[in-house]
């Protein structure tokens, strides 16, 4: 029998590659979200900006064929990631103004839709703790890595999780003062309340503020030309959700839920809420749907099973997507580089969902 392949002998080949400034490949956590399955190795290297992740492809490459060269090892998959922006020129000498965020709304009259963005899907939950934000990540790698130019925007208020999920942490710059520009990663073009505040921050904001910063998100941000634009709902029906459904020009609802009848309960709110402000749901995402032991393979169904799909059932809309739950997934999202941007098997769930959205004309 082979004997497993071992992490440490993955990080001593990769400690072999020297930078010509004399710094390894291993130093300064470059190596993000080393996964061991099987025979098949995969991991991100993240440089600290797009510039930089452009001179870095003879070392991702170099490292792919270190790895490949190991005997036990079969799959390689190596993604190079920028950990922020293109860094500012030596020319830039004065630092970028800085941009309040959050304050009282302007009046609007109407729905509105950010400049250059085709579609919005609204990624929502009735109750937290059911994976939306992984979800939200993952589904917009997975759109990104189809083709389409996508947006993600965290409007989870209170609880910004984008930031660490797609690894990112430089603080948006703004040129003039009023227009933010974001930051991107994994192809995706991103922004995130947890950007702006420092980190650990509470956000303790009353209804007028919460809806003066969304609307700077939705309106000040240059989100560019983009297929769709989704943003990360906060759980609940509260002022963030209704404020988003009247004030902007939504396509429609994705609905996330784990199958056990708690979580449905708070669902089925949701979905009242955005069928009573006219929103669309296109359909509902099972999350957790089934857990399958590493160690001894076996399916489980940790939260029960079918929920999802009955509720969908009963309402006429498509059940979209079951996803497991998975150690790996959430390793990956606490590194900062999500499950869908690996050529993990994890990563083909959602790879599905992102084809059905394309197909549907959603995205």
């Amino acid at each position: 029998m082979a004997l497993a392949l071992d992490r440490k002998e993955i990080v001593n080949v990769l400690e072999t590659l020297v930078f010509p400034d004399g710094s390894r490949l291993t130093d300064g956590n470059r190596i993000r979200a080393l996964t061991i399955n099987g025979s098949d190795v995969s991991f991100v290297i993240e440089a600290p900006d797009a510039t930089t992740a452009q001179s870095w492809s003879d070392i991702r490459a170099e490292a792919e064929r270190k790895i490949k060269a190991l005997s036990q090892v079969g799959k390689v998959s190596v993604v190079l990631t920028a950990h922020g922006p293109t860094a500012p020129s030596a020319a830039s000498t004065s630092p970028p103004p800085n941009l309040k965020i959050g304050r009282h709304p302007t009046p609007q009259q109407g729905k509105t839709k950010p400049a250059g963005v085709t579609s919005i899907l609204a990624i929502a939950s009735g109750k937290g703790g059911v994976g939306k934000s992984t979800v939200s990540a993952n589904l917009a790698v997975a759109l990104a890595r189809q083709g389409r130019r996508v947006g993600l925007l965290d409007a989870d208020i209170y609880g910004p999780s984008q930031p660490r999920m797609m690894g990112v942490s430089k603080r948006p710059a703004s040129p003039d003062g009023e227009t933010i520009e974001p930051l991107h990663a994994h192809g995706v073009t991103m922004m995130s309340i947890g950007l702006m505040i420092p980190d650990g921050e509470a956000v303790v904001w009353r209804g007028p503020m919460l809806m003066g910063a969304m609307q700077q998100m939705l309106g000040q941000v240059a989100w560019g030309e983009l297929d769709v634009l989704l943003i990360d709902m906060p759980p609940g029906t509260g002022d963030v959700q209704l404020t988003l459904c009247q004030k902007t020009e939504l396509t429609g609802a994705l609905v996330v839920s784990t199958p056990q009848d708690v979580a449905l309960i708070d669902a089925r709110r949701g979905i009242s809420m955005f069928q009573k402000l006219g929103v669309p749901v296109l359909g509902l995402i099972e999350n957790m749907s089934t857990f399958v032991c590493p160690h001894c393979g076996e399916e489980s169904h940790i939260f029960g099973h079918g929920g999802v799909a009955a509720e969908a059932e009963k309402m006429g809309v498509p059940l979209l997507a079951q996803l497991p739950l998975a150690l790996e997934t959430r390793i990956a999202g606490d590194e900062g580089c999500p499950v869908a941007a690996t050529d993990s098997a994890l990563s083909a769930p959602y790879a599905q969902l992102a084809d059905r959205l394309v197909k549907g004309g959603f995205a």
